[in-house]
C-alpha cells in the first residue's frame, strides 16, 4: 500500500478520535420541567447525574458546581454507575464532595448501576461507604420519605434491573401516600411497572449511545427499551413520565460520537409557588 495512503489514512483517524474525544468535554446542561399534579403543590428543582464512569470522564468537580452554582437544587439524584475499579474509588471523593458543596434543601441520594457491581465484597462496600461517608444516601431497594413545604415526598430507589438486583416489591413496600420520584440506574425496569403508582422516574444506563454513528446498533443487547430506540431523553410508559440521562462519563474508550455528556434539571410541580 502506497505510504502516503496509509499516513493520510492515520492522521485522518487520528483526527476524528481527537474530535471524538473533545466531545466528552462538551457538557450538555438539560432543563426538563414536569407539570404539576395533584400529589405536589411546590416547586422541586432536582440536579441529576447518571453514569459518571470515573475510569473514562473528562469533566472536572470543578466544572461540575460552575453548572449549578446558579441554581437553588433542592435535591441531588444520581443514577448509578460510578465506577467498576476498586483503584478507582478515592477519585469519587472530590466528586461528592463538590455536588455536596451545591447544598441540596433535601439532601443528595444515589442508586447503584450494573458497573458499580463489577465491584465486590469489601470494595463495593468501600464504594457504598464513600458516598455515605461524605452525605450522600444510597439506596438499595428502598425509599425514604420527606416533608417538602408540607407535602410528602418519597424517594425510591430501585436497584440495578439489568444485573436482577432490581426488586419493585421490596422498593415500595409500606409507602406513605405522597409524590414518588423513582431512582434507578437501567430505565427497561419502567416496563415491569404499569399498575406501580409513580410519579417520575430518573435513569442513566445508555449514555445516548456514546457511540451514536450512523445508529446505536450495539445498545440493542440492552433490552426492550433500546431495541425500540428509547435511550435518552424525556418518555412516558402508560402515562407516567420517565427520564434516561445520557451521562456524564464514558465506558470503554473515552469517545464520543453523536451524543454529549449531560447534566438535567429537572423541575416539579408549581413553577411559580416557591421561590
Amino acid at each position: 500500500m502506497n505510504l502516503y495512503l496509509v499516513i493520510t489514512a492515520i492522521v485522518i483517524i487520528s483526527m476524528l478520535f481527537f474530535k471524538a474525544y473533545q466531545n466528552t468535554k462538551k457538557v450538555n446542561i438539560q432543563s426538563i420541567a414536569i407539570p404539576q399534579t395533584n400529589k405536589l403543590i411546590n416547586k422541586l428543582t432536582i440536579f441529576h447525574l447518571s453514569d459518571i464512569h470515573l475510569e473514562n470522564i473528562s469533566v472536572t468537580p470543578e466544572e461540575i458546581v460552575l453548572m449549578a452554582q446558579n441554581q437553588q437544587i433542592d435535591l441531588i439524584a444520581l443514577t448509578g454507575d460510578f465506577l467498576d475499579r476498586k483503584r478507582t474509588i478515592p477519585k469519587l471523593v472530590p466528586y461528592i464532595q463538590a455536588l455536596k458543596q451545591l447544598n441540596p434543601r433535601y439532601g443528595m441520594y444515589a442508586v447503584f448501576g450494573n458497573h458499580d457491581y463489577v465491584l465486590k465484597g469489601n470494595h463495593f462496600a468501600q464504594l457504598k461507604d464513600v458516598l455515605e461517608s461524605n452525605g450522600c444516601i444510597t439506596l438499595q431497594n428502598e425509599h425514604i420519605s420527606l416533608t417538602v413545604d408540607g407535602d410528602i415526598v418519597n424517594i425510591i430507589g430501585i436497584d440495578d434491573y439489568s444485573t436482577k438486583r432490581s426488586n419493585i416489591n421490596d422498593s415500595f413496600r409500606d409507602l406513605q401516600e405522597g409524590y414518588n420520584l423513582v431512582l434507578t440506574h437501567d430505565p427497561n425496569v419502567v416496563l415491569e411497572m404499569p399498575n406501580i403508582p409513580f410519579d417520575y422516574l430518573l435513569s442513566g444506563h445508555f449514555h445516548g449511545g456514546q457511540i451514536h454513528w450512523p445508529k446505536p446498533y450495539h445498545l440493542a443487547k440492552m433490552g426492550k427499551l433500546a431495541r425500540q430506540k428509547v435511550i435518552k431523553g424525556l418518555h412516558y410508559h402508560k402515562g407516567k413520565p420517565f427520564y434516561i440521562s445520557e451521562g456524564l462519563g464514558q465506558t470503554g474508550l473515552n469517545i464520543r460520537v453523536g451524543s454529549r455528556p449531560e447534566v438535567t434539571f429537572h423541575q416539579i410541580g408549581n413553577q411559580s409557588s416557591q421561590g
